[in-house]
């Protein structure tokens, strides 16, 4: 028991030191200051930018810099689509296979597209080399990068700078951040047993006699990618609990700290943009807290175990229904809160089995979007959070609602409400309607109040750009591939419009001198004002949905039937 919370505890010290370092890189990154890979990557950067038609200097303004996000998605997706539906006469395809049906393809295309990767599908028998490599791995980066830009913009915004161009944030997040970090991560990867191979599956025969496939494939550099640039999707199947994606404990410490790096160090690159480390710090602790208490709510649940199984043996053990026995049940419950606070999704355990606490931690996550948040967007909306703060309290104390020296008005507080207001929408209007036809539609394999968690967390991940799900759910049908498709698509674009609009109005309102009546946003009183409002609009909105969920359940657990 005792070593389960060390590895927690270690994990998280490097995540807490790994922080100030990263966040003041990638600060350097967009502020344009000179970086180590400035003589290696500038040259290429030029040449890309002269073949594209991009100005770098070229500063865009809010309704520029939406357009290119939506445009520059909108052929990606199409060319990615293209790509897989015609996978069969391209190269690296050693079982010759064929194009997946069109509802799939076009939900793993929109998945994808979004940095959501919320899989239907198993990737080692519905997916080649190449559809995995050079269609959702460009994804993986470009997806992930385009959340960054737009945080970034939103950051620049918030204190007062030109939002920036986005071709150039996008290209400077790959080469500057993206790529260099995936390539030392995957080598590290395969030193310690990941393959990356181009070879078709081994075939071996069983004790029994019998032929077994093994697959394999290029899964190292798929697989660093995937969790650095909070992707999610999996080479296989059953994704990071492979034993390829994931094979021992020095590879699953790697990608935890891939999964929870950026976000973690975009509260810190915040403080630098400011000139507010101090605000920086306290914003970190507060989400750093609260993501504590939900890995001490998960680890304890599945510490406790089942107790109908205790019961039964007349034993008290951990629950390892789910889990891979060379990561156990702590390192398994920490992974699940991580890769649903950092809207990852990838999952070295199956969901399904955590315990109610557990899974009321990952659908905590889910809901509030701001512990640790996804690439870049979710620093966005932990702020979007803190404005409604600034708004809230000024009124109570009758004060100028102001932000880093600029006045909180009317159009600020409504884009902040259409951005935290559209994923309660996307979430619960189409589990309503799923769960009015439990027969047809929701394709629930449990009872009860399980069944009810597993339709709500379908959508709540997909609204949240998250892959994670609960396994058990029969997900792969024309119903579930397109509703979660509109999830995906509002949950991810109709935020992105609302953040860059607000960052837009922010940057061109004039800074207002601070007097002794000014807020001040940067102390402890404040960061714990913040942290009660976001606490409280998540219960609000979505304690219905966990009482009816993983509440019930364990009550119901705890009672024996």
């Amino acid at each position: 028991m005792g070593q389960g919370f060390l590895q927690i505890g270690l994990t998280l010290c490097i995540v807490i030191a790994i922080t100030p370092v990263l966040g003041r890189y990638i600060a350097r990154v967009f502020l344009g200051e000179r970086t180590l890979l400035d003589p290696l990557m500038n040259p290429m950067e030029r040449s890309f930018f002269v073949l594209a038609g991009v100005r770098p200097k070229d500063e865009m303004t809010g309704g520029q810099y939406i357009r290119s996000v939506l445009i520059t998605n909108l052929f990606m997706g199409i060319l990615v689509y293209s790509l897989i539906f015609f996978q069969r006469l391209l190269p690296w395809n050693p079982n010759n296979l064929g194009a997946p049906s069109w509802d799939t393809l076009l939900h793993t295309v929109i998945s994808f597209v979004t940095n959501t990767d919320q899989q239907h599908y198993t990737g080692e028998t519905t997916l080649s080399y190449f559809s995995q490599v050079a269609a959702l791995g460009f994804l993986m980066f470009t997806s992930a990068a385009t959340g960054l830009a737009v945080g970034i913009a939103f950051i620049r915004g918030l204190t007062g700078k030109k939002l920036g161009n986005f071709y150039v944030d996008l290209t400077r997040g790959i080469t500057r951040i993206l790529l260099p970090i995936s390539v030392i991560g995957a080598i590290a990867l395969v030193m310690l047993g990941v393959p990356q191979t181009l070879r078709e599956p081994l075939v071996v025969q069983t004790l029994e006699g019998g032929t077994q496939y093994i697959a394999r494939g290029p899964v190292a550099s798929f697989e660093m990618i995937k969790m650095l640039g909070e992707n999610g999707g999996g080479f296989f199947g059953v994704n990071s609990a492979h034993p390829f994606e994931n094979p021992n404990g020095a590879t699953n410490l790697i990608e935890i700290i891939a999964m929870i790096s950026i976000p973690a160090s975009l509260i810190y690159t915040y403080g630098v943009f400011a000139k507010n480390i101090k605000q920086a710090w306290l914003l970190f602790w507060m989400v750093f807290v609260v993501f504590v208490i939900l890995v001490w709510v998960a680890v304890g649940g599945e510490q406790q175990g089942n107790p109908l199984v205790n019961g039964t043996l007349g034993l008290e053990q951990p629950n390892l229904e789910g889990k891979e026995i060379r990561f156990g049940w702590a390192q398994t419950a920490l992974w699940a809160v991580m890769t649903t606070a950092t809207m990852c999704g990838a999952v070295n355990g199956m969901h399904d089995s955590l315990m109610p606490p557990g899974l009321f931690s990952t659908l905590f996550n889910l809901f509030l979007q701001i512990i640790w948040g996804g690439q870049g967007i979710g620093t966005a909306y932990l702020f979007i959070y803190l404005i409604l703060t600034v708004f809230l309290t000024g009124l109570m104390v009758g004060r100028t609602p102001e932000f880093l020296g600029r006045k909180i008005a009317r159009r600020e507080i409504i884009l902040a409400s259409v951005v935290l207001l559209i994923h309660p929408i996307v979430v619960l209007i189409p589990s309503a309607i799923t769960l009015a036809y439990p027969f047809s539609l929701s394709g629930i394999t449990n009872p009860s109040f399980h069944g009810i968690s597993q339709v709500v967390y379908e959508y709540a991940a997909a609204g949240a750009n998250n892959s994670s799900g609960l396994e058990g759910l029969a997900d792969n049908t024309l119903w579930w591939n397109l509703s979660t498709c509109l999830s995906i698509l509002l949950g991810r674009y109709i935020p992105i419009i609302a953040i860059l609009l607000l960052a837009d109005g922010m940057s061109r309102k004039p800074t207002i001198p601070e007097t002794p009546g000014t807020l001040k946003t940067d102390s402890l009183l404040f960061t714990t004002a913040t942290a009660g409002l976001v606490l409280i609009l998540g219960l609000l909105t979505f304690f219905p949905i966990l009482a009816l969920g993983p509440i019930a359940e364990g009550f119901k657990l705890a009672s024996g039937s």
